[in-house]
């Protein structure tokens, strides 16, 4: 599965395609926490009005998500 290592590898692409699932987030933001996932997750958390635990079971199935779609590249 991919982690937050990964994603945060090739952010700009990666970016994209987190906002398209998560529309509140806001392009000067991420500077401020796109490096440290617990920050992210409240962030994520603040901003589509979710509780901090449902925020992190978002970006899991995000993450989930994207390895299934690097995968299908892959085939």
């Amino acid at each position: 599965m991919l982690n937050w290592a990964d994603l945060t590898q090739d952010w700009g692409a990666s970016y994209a395609r987190a906002k398209r699932r998560f529309p509140n987030l806001r392009d000067k933001d991420m500077a401020r926490v796109r490096n440290d996932r617990k920050q992210f997750e409240a962030y994520l958390a603040e901003r589509h009005h979710l509780t901090v635990n449902e925020a992190h079971e978002e970006l899991e199935d995000f993450l989930f998500t994207e390895s299934l779609n690097r995968e299908a590249k892959l085939l």
